[in-house]
């Protein structure tokens, strides 16, 4: 893919709440804001999710775990198969389904199409996970990263991982797809391999640049789309070295390369641990109103606050896109980076939730929690970079309010609602553009590693509902459990899936799995099928 040197500027439109009442999701927790709420949910209600009326409906099998989000998009018309509310899955096996969203009997009993881009016969699969010695995501590696999908365009894209075997030699690939989401057919000539460098003295390195490694970077976070560019990040798998933390950005319909971005490249000698992978526990990167792009680095080297420093550790980044390059307009990095380094407390567990405007000096905000569960609260357009003796600059910071993220906050309402690994849900309440000291709710139950990263259905400003997966028993093998709270208070729990066990036990649960919840009905990804609850 070609490089282009002229400049491209963002335009686009910040908004939470969607004019349509049939809404499609076609993004990681439903807008670039990441703000994880559906404002138009019409069906489900406080008074009717419960374990007597509400329940799982139906599943459909499919050929591999799902990490994705499932997306979802009303009436597509599938050739010769009618018009359909159609859900999007992707799963490790490196196949995309799309199934009728509403019914799994009849016609809709099999898939309306299937993308599969693994072939045995051809030596072509998905990666082995004894191939990246790490067993986080097992028995295969295919797609990990939540799909985007552009409606206007009718296309879903997505980033394969697979590994060719020809006699004794094996070649690893990572492509773009770009799928026609009424056939599955490829579009714009796709896929398109994903190669790139950038100067530096990290591994792996070629003559001075470090270099895409294609089997050793890990594609967890959600892609993004925005006014035509797609941009993907990643990260590693079990922080095995060499790796680095890579942002690019592609033409979404040509597949070029527009930019490339390494946020950790050149320690200032050569080394072989330099990290700083993008992977927010799968949640996708945000963007505001002005087109900036916002994003969470895990750990790695630091020194962006020295003259020339390249090296961006456990920080929230703020990038600008000219092409070929991004540009970075402004970062935080906690003052206590080197501790979060040294103890594997990376800030980059979380994704970047920005909130929409708020009263008070500071109307743009972005919240930001990692493994260590302290609050950021930052100004976007002053996010205070590094301060070596704390984090007075910034905001506002709670530290070690809650328990670690691996995922992201949901905001509805003035409240974002957090999932901390061994803790309850939590609200915080915004007053005048901070947080209360404390949280306004809080769940009975508590939840293990990782915790859940939490959604939010409301009609407008009314029936607020909190959804959260329990995924605790993925270890094991076990069922992921749902649960329900009414957003105005956690402690009333309207519904959990293992009330009626029998009924609507899930299939076995996913690190990091976000359901989607729209037009009355809530999509899960287990570790073998796509469960769908609703009315009963």
């Amino acid at each position: 893919m070609h490089r282009l040197s002229y400049p491209v500027v963002f335009l686009g439109v910040f908004s939470y709440v969607s004019a349509s009442a049939q809404v499609a999701v076609t993004t990681y927790h439903n807008d670039n804001a990441r703000s994880g709420t559906n404002f138009n949910e019409t069906i489900l209600t406080p008074s009717n999710v419960n374990s007597t009326s509400f329940g799982k409906l139906f599943t459909n099998a499919v050929d591999g775990q799902i990490y994705a989000q499932p997306l979802y998009v009303p009436g597509v018309a599938i050739a010769g198969q009618g018009t359909h509310n159609v859900v999007f899955v992707a799963t490790e096996n490196d196949s995309v389904y799309a199934f009728d969203a509403d019914s799994n009997t009849g016609t809709n009993a099999s898939p309306l199409w299937r993308a599969a881009f693994a072939n045995p016969a051809q030596g072509i699969t998905a990666v082995p996970s004894s191939d990246v010695s790490c067993g986080d995501l097992t028995p295969q590696i295919g797609i990990t990263g939540t799909p985007v999908i552009d409606q206007s365009s009718g296309t879903l894209y997505a980033v394969t991982k697979t590994a060719v075997t020809s006699g004794t030699t094996v070649r690893y690939y990572q492509q773009l797809h770009a799928l026609d989401i009424t056939s599955g057919a490829e579009k714009f000539g796709g896929p398109f391999t994903i190669e790139a460098s950038v100067p530096g003295n990290c591994y792996p390195n070629h003559n001075g640049r470090v270099v895409f490694s294609a089997l050793h970077q890990n594609q967890r976070a959600g892609l993004v789309l925005h006014n035509g560019i797609l941009i993907v990040v990643w990260s590693s798998h079990c922080d095995n070295n060499p790796y680095t933390g890579w942002v690019m950005a592609f033409d979404a319909s040509t597949g070029e390369t527009l930019a490339v971005f390494n946020d950790d490249p050149d320690m200032g000698t050569v080394s072989y641990e330099c990290r700083g992978g993008i992977w927010q526990g799968g949640a996708a990167p945000a963007v505001d109103g002005k087109s900036n792009l916002y994003l969470a680095t895990g750990n790695g080297y630091f020194d962006a606050n020295n003259s020339g420093g390249l090296d961006y550790g456990d920080t929230v980044l703020k990038l600008t896109l000219t092409k070929p390059a991004f540009t970075v307009a402004d970062y935080f990095t906690p003052y206590n980076q080197d501790t979060l380094d040294e103890n594997d407390s990376d800030l980059g567990s979380g994704g970047v939730l920005l909130l929409p405007a708020q009263p008070g000096p500071y109307p743009d905000l972005a919240v930001s929690v990692g493994k260590e569960g302290s609050i950021y609260l930052l100004n976007r357009n002053n996010m205070g970079k590094y301060n070596a003796s704390g984090d007075s600059q910034i905001v506002q910071e709670l530290p070690n309010a809650i328990g670690g993220i691996w995922g992201m906050p949901a905001y509805f309402g003035g409240s974002v609602y957090f999932g901390g690994q061994y803790d309850s849900l939590k609200a915080f309440t915004l007053s005048n553009g901070r947080f209360a000291a404390g949280p306004a709710s809080q769940s009975a139950d508590a939840y293990t590693y990782p915790g859940p990263t939490p959604s939010v259905s409301a009609n407008g400003t009314a029936n607020g509902i909190v959804w959260a997966l329990d995924i605790g028993a993925w270890s094991s093998g076990g069922p992921g459990v749902l649960h329900a709270y009414d957003a105005a208070n956690l402690a009333t729990e309207l519904y959990n899936s293992a009330q009626n066990a029998a009924r609507d036990q899930l299939g076995p649960a996913i690190k990091f799995t976000v359901p989607t919840i729209v037009n009355g009905k809530v999509y899960v990804g287990t570790g073998n099928s796509l469960a769908v609850l609703g009315l009963l």
